[in-house]
């Protein structure tokens, strides 16, 4: 079984300075039949002009993931954290039980494209932590590298939830699968780029495909331009909270 989420029919909304996508409910923009995945809840796809971003604002028992395309993005919280997220940099932060952080362009000329990206954990009241990574393009290149798991392996940021988050490069023609355990399901997020699904859908940039019942996922760049493309291999059902 197979949900098609294309680019063109998510959320929307503009801010002047904000230009977001929602693939899953979020904000303003509900939409009963499209409230998360799994235990993943939101994945907005933002651009922000340079010099704006997002006032320091609370979140509580989410796990929130940054994951830059574009651009650079300048990020501050009440642990005392600040830094700044690049184009194959990987950001988690856990909100638990309370945190507050803003998320501005870092730039006062260029715009930045990111992914925003919200699970939800498998307990409420956790500590509040952050963490980020660097992975290199030469890792993510015609394979699938972990950015994200439960456990921390292979070098990936810790998300407290039962999810395997993958990130890929791939030319056209190269191929990358995945199999799924019985019980799991998968989402499919590309980012930028063309490829064609073992369902034998053509997805672009911003189309979503989630699986369940699904011996494995397999993706194929399509077109000229790289493709760039996150799976999440996650627990079927969402937590109870």
């Amino acid at each position: 079984m197979y949900l098609h989420r294309p680019a063109d029919e998510r959320g929307h909304a503009r801010f002047g300075w904000l230009d977001s996508r929602h693939t899953f409910s979020f904000g303003h923009y509900l939409d009963p039949a499209h409230m998360g995945f799994g235990p993943l809840r939101v994945i907005n796809e933002d651009r922000v002009r340079p010099g704006a971003g997002f006032d320091t604002h609370g979140h509580r028992d989410m796990e929130i993931l940054s994951y830059v395309l574009a651009g650079a993005l300048r990020h501050e919280d009440s642990l005392g954290t600040g830094s700044v997220i690049r184009p194959g940099e990987i950001q988690r932060m856990t909100a638990g039980t309370g945190i507050r952080h803003s998320e501005y362009n870092a730039s006062a000329t260029e715009p930045v494209h990111f992914l925003q990206i919200w699970i939800l954990p498998e307990a409420a009241g956790l500590a509040p932590s952050y963490e980020q990574i660097a992975v290199p393009e030469t890792e993510r290149r015609g394979r699938l590298r972990l950015l994200a798991a439960r456990d921390g392996r292979d070098g990936a940021v810790t998300v407290h939830q039962d999810v395997d988050l993958y990130g890929t490069l791939l030319t056209h023609g190269e191929a990358v699968s995945l199999a799924l355990r019985p019980g799991r399901i998968a989402w499919v997020q590309v980012a930028r780029g063309v490829v064609r699904a073992n369902t034998g859908l053509r997805l672009g940039p911003g189309d979503g495909l989630g699986l369940s019942e699904a011996p494995d996922v397999t993706l194929t760049a399509q077109g000229t331009e790289d493709a760039e493309v996150l799976v999440f291999d996650m627990a079927a059902q969402a937590p109870a909270r």
